[in-house]
């Protein structure tokens, strides 16, 4: 009985351990209002919008989201959440407008940059920068 006892407890850690593991590793859902998300990029995505946008991703970003966008950056192991691998389809399949919104506003771990990058083509030619990051 004992034994049976230790095997079940053991299980249910081991349960228990694997369902925190699923939910810390899910990116909680970041809703956009309509009228952000249906913004179109005014900044045409050519060599010099995205010369720009790497420049400023470089200074912005890298730290956290890593040098290809991967969220393998070295500062990343230190947030509360996991920075999304930019490059995976579900996150390019996001409107120019919904990252536009996002840089600009913020949320927990990932901060506002509309007043570090108060230019709004800057933070075009960065939505063109993270365009240019798919695998």
């Amino acid at each position: 009985m004992k034994k049976k006892l230790t095997f079940i407890g053991s299980l249910f850690a081991v349960c228990m351990m694997s369902f925190a593991f699923t939910i810390i590793q899910q990116p909680k859902p970041w809703p956009v209002p309509e009228k952000n998300a249906k913004m179109a990029n005014p900044v045409k995505s050519n060599a010099e919008s995205l010369a720009s946008g790497k420049s400023l991703w470089n200074l912005h970003c890298v730290s956290c989201h890593g040098k290809k966008g991967l969220g393998d950056g070295s500062k990343a192991a230190q947030l509360k959440t996991t920075p999304q691998d930019m490059t995976e389809t579900k996150f390019q399949a996001q409107s120019d407008g919904s990252l536009y919104y996002k840089i600009s506003e913020g949320r927990d771990d990932m901060p506002s940059f509309k007043k570090k990058i108060p230019d709004a083509e800057d933070i075009w030619n960065l939505v063109n920068y993270v365009r240019a990051l798919k695998k």
